[in-house]
């Protein structure tokens, strides 16, 4: 058995009124790929930026490569090798995708920027991930999620990288891009680089995973596991302290398709991203709309939001015709929106829960332009408290939240406008197996209580447990349309790949 490449023992980090990490241990040998699992708030961001340097430690020790260590700062940690991907991308949209991948370290000649050089050596990096049509002088906000994560990887790898730490990196690729990242570790952990995978995602663990070290509220569980001797239950059980059956809940007994629709979408364009797409959904039905990532599933919730205007096409909302291009009069109406980008679109960051959960709601609150402090934290505080929002202070800054919990925070603001049409965009990304059966709860319970719910999902089998009818989005237009009990995985993924079913 070889040396351990890291060492971490008993760390512990503090912050005012939280014990983040307490007397954590992590071991990660060369040329293996170490799965760090928890649920969100157990703790593992907080330990990968005392790795990357972006934390100090309060307590504990850091072993690299046989000898005591200390990061001052995340340069630190890449000089001495070791590289980290999180899962909010520390990016710069302005830049190219070449200066982005060699952000702080530069190829130069004379002094200066050797464009020639920086271009080579990215497309190179990026033709080693199986992405060569992704351009080196392309403007990194111009690429789409999934490519932004690939440049991201491809900044990682030109450090030459000793440990690579990947947070959640497939939560914006499709079944194809993650077989490509998988094929990527394998090719890097041969030559010795080892790899700390985070995903919520426990079937990638499964097909990834050397071993498994899990944190709960801060403190290791378990440290090491085989991937091979421990059983998801375990793992799952491990993660919450609890058994979890996974299960979606029960669709209603009867049809919800009876009456007039509560939003009506009729020939939706936008030229480049999606055709002429309709779909009707009525109180209380869920409709899912599944696709490969860059199929215009994302695109098309935006124009119906009002995020995007149509070049042809109508949204009604309860027998009103929506303004075309405006958020504002789908608000009005009664429309909300769950963005995949939660931080970047839905959050502000720097303001605690109780304004970003009543941002729709100010004008309940206000009396002659000033709002009500105390009646707007009881009603956002009783709704947190139903949501289980954790830590239950309303006054904590959102951006100190787990990504679960900042989910749960987006889903409130729209429960406290009382919305009538809700639309999900990936509503689990990043959310661990225990917040998931909650939050599917959460959104059938919408549904029964009359809202009309349309959600989107790279993951097939959740669009296929938790929607009542599901459109197959392929190339920008929807290739089919059903209940979702009349649809397989394989079926799905026979549409999404050929544009019908085998």
């Amino acid at each position: 058995m070889s040396r351990p490449l890291l060492e971490m023992h008993g760390i512990v980090k503090e912050f005012p009124g939280v014990r983040a990490l307490d007397n954590v241990d992590l071991d990660v040998r060369p040329g293996e790929v170490h799965c760090l699992l928890g649920q969100n708030g157990a703790g593992k961001s907080t330990l990968i930026k005392v790795l990357a340097g972006a934390h100090t430690p309060d307590e504990g020790r850091i072993v690299w490569q046989g000898e005591d260590v200390s990061f001052a700062h995340p340069i630190d940690a890449l000089g001495h090798g070791l590289a980290t991907i999180y899962q909010e991308l520390d990016l710069v949209d302005g830049l190219s995708v070449a200066d982005n991948i060699f952000l702080g370290h530069e190829h130069s000649r004379g002094g200066f920027v050797s464009r020639g050089e920086t271009n080579k050596a990215a497309a190179a990096l990026l033709a080693r991930l199986g992405h060569p049509e992704i351009k080196p002088g392309r403007e990194l906000g111009s690429l789409t999620p999934a490519g932004k994560q690939i440049t991201s990887m491809a900044r990682a790898l030109s450090y030459n990288a000793q440990l690579i730490v990947m947070d959640e990196p497939s939560a914006v690729l499709d079944g194809d891009e993650v077989g490509n990242l998988f094929r990527v570790i394998k090719e890097i952990t041969s030559e010795g680089v080892a790899v700390v995978y985070i995903s919520h995602r426990l079937e990638e663990i499964r097909e990834i995973g050397d071993r498994v070290t899990v944190l709960k509220d801060g403190r290791t569980v378990a440290q090491g596991l085989a991937v091979a001797d421990v059983t998801t239950r375990e793992v799952v059980s491990l993660m919450t302290g609890r058994d979890i059956e996974f299960v979606f809940p029960d669709r209603p007994t009867t049809a919800v398709e009876t009456g007039a629709p509560l939003l009506r979408v009729e020939g939706l364009s936008r030229k480049g991203e999606f055709a002429d797409v309709s779909f009707d959904v009525h109180p209380g039905e869920i409709l899912g709309l599944t696709g490969l990532v860059g199929a215009g599933r994302s695109e098309i919730l935006e124009t119906v939001y009002g995020a995007r205007t149509p070049d042809e096409g109508t949204v009604t909302l309860d027998g009103q015709r929506m303004r075309p291009g405006s958020v504002t009069a789908a608000v009005k109406a009664g429309m909300g929106l769950c963005p995949e980008e939660r931080k970047a679109q839905a959050l502000v960051l720097g303001d605690t829960v109780i304004r970003n959960v009543s941002l729709a709601t100010l004008g309940r609150y206000a009396n002659a332009g000033l709002i009500g402090a105390e009646a707007e934290r009881e009603d956002v505080e009783k709704l947190t408290r139903d949501l289980d929002v954790r830590p239950a202070d309303g006054r904590r800054v959102v951006r100190t939240l787990s990504g679960g919990n900042q989910q749960k925070a987006v889903l409130a603001r729209w429960l406290l406008r009382e919305c009538k049409v809700l639309l999900l965009d990936e509503p689990t990304r990043g959310v661990d197996v225990g917040a998931r059966s909650e939050l599917y709860q959460l959104v059938r319970d919408l549904a029964d209580s009359g809202v009309a719910v349309v959600m989107v999902s790279s993951e097939v089998p959740e669009v296929l447990g938790l929607a009542d009818r599901v459109l197959v989005v392929r190339d920008g237009r929807v290739v089919h349309e059903s209940p979702a009990t009349e649809l397989t995985e394989a079926d799905v993924l026979d549409l999404v790949m050929e544009g019908h079913a085998a």
